[in-house]
């Protein structure tokens, strides 16, 4: 029994560090992108995927309306979203 244990030891370290290392991680970042999308509000300036700066006019539950440039609005998904402005 001690030696098996012994034989498993590296083993379960191993997987224990790529769950600190790797899945743990992700998990944070995908709690905080989940997050982030729930809390846009109508005025928020966005940057989406793909590199598109704009302010939030119209939100439903999968769809935005972004003002990107005077009397220019474009809808898209919601995820496409990448990330608040702050100012």
């Amino acid at each position: 029994m001690t030696e098996t244990l012994k034989l498993m030891a590296p083993m379960l370290l191993f997987f224990g560090l790529m769950y600190f290392f790797t899945i743990r991680p992700q998990q944070q970042q995908q709690k905080a992108r989940n997050d982030m999308l729930a809390n846009l509000s109508v005025g928020s300036k966005i940057r989406t995927i793909g590199g598109i700066y704009g302010t939030i006019e119209k939100l439903n539950d999968n769809e935005i309306t972004v003002r990107v440039a005077d009397n220019v609005s474009i809808r898209m998904a919601r995820f496409s979203v990448e990330s608040v402005i702050k100012e």
